[in-house]
């Protein structure tokens, strides 16, 4: 879509991709949330779906299911800050699919606005996708425990700011889900976002891991709030600190708590 910048694509510009019908809108809610009223056209990918088995052919059968094909451009939408749509959208991206953006505000949003929605399941036929693994997206604890410490390399944490200070993989800065949104966005502007990272010492010229609790959806966020900023050599670590702390890796604790955190700049 031609409208489509840094990662996200706005509300004039799906709208316009919805009467052409040349998009595939993706509502990564729960069934019964969509059933209840979703945006136009959207067919209904629950990420719990997603996450029961995230493996690349499972995810590839859902993807045929919804008609998207290699070429297809794919609006993903939630109505949870853009965090489940985060973790989908980066999903698709890991297997290979390019074309594939947030939808810049939430569907509550959409709805306070009064734009299109229906509480019809459309009809779309299967495609046939293919699989591309994008590795250089994605890390796991091996390549975290290979890399962590080393000069170029930032490690993010984008928990809440009380869950970094009680415990955090060592090294990490926090960087709390809560900042990367404006009042009505579900990121920052772009040059906003960069200056909320350049802060914190995060720049273009490093490697950068982004992880959260458990299952990437926090972190995914972060993952396009970088990507959105420029930040062009970025990572997931899609297991997260829940793993970490399951494989009884090194943790840290931070006994200092300061205030920065409490300003976005």
């Amino acid at each position: 879509m031609s409208s489509t910048t840094n990662h996200t694509t706005n509300v004039d510009s799906l709208r316009s991709a919805i009467k052409d019908k040349s998009v595939r809108i993706l509502d990564v809610r729960r069934e019964d949330d969509y059933k209840k009223g979703h945006i136009s056209t959207a067919v209904n990918l629950p990420l719990a779906s997603l996450l029961a088995d995230d493996g690349p052919e499972s995810v590839l059968k859902l993807l045929n299911s919804n008609g998207i094909a290699d070429d297809t451009d794919v609006v993903i939408y939630d109505d949870t800050f853009g965090a489940l749509a985060s973790r989908v959208a980066w999903t698709m991206e890991y297997l290979g699919h390019s074309n594939v953006s947030l939808l810049e505000t939430t569907f509550s949003r959409w709805n306070e606005l009064g734009l299109e929605t229906d509480e019809n399941t459309p009809d779309v036929a299967k495609a046939d996708h293919s699989i591309t693994l994008h590795n250089d997206i994605l890390a796991t604890h091996d390549y975290l425990d290979s890399v962590k410490g080393n000069d170029g390399v930032i490690l993010i944490d984008n928990r809440e700011r009380l869950n970094f200070l009680e415990q955090h993989i060592p090294g990490a800065i926090s960087l709390p889900y809560r900042m990367l949104a404006t009042q009505d966005k579900i990121l920052r502007p772009r040059q906003e976002m960069k200056r909320l990272l350049e802060n914190r010492g995060i720049t273009g010229n490093s490697e950068i891991i982004t992880y959260c609790g458990s299952v990437g959806t926090l972190s995914g966020l972060a993952y396009y709030a970088l990507k959105s900023a420029g930040m062009s050599d970025v990572k997931l670590y899609v297991r997260s600190f829940r793993e970490w702390k399951n494989l009884q890796k090194p943790t840290a604790k931070q006994n200092d708590a300061s205030y920065w955190d409490l300003s976005a700049e």
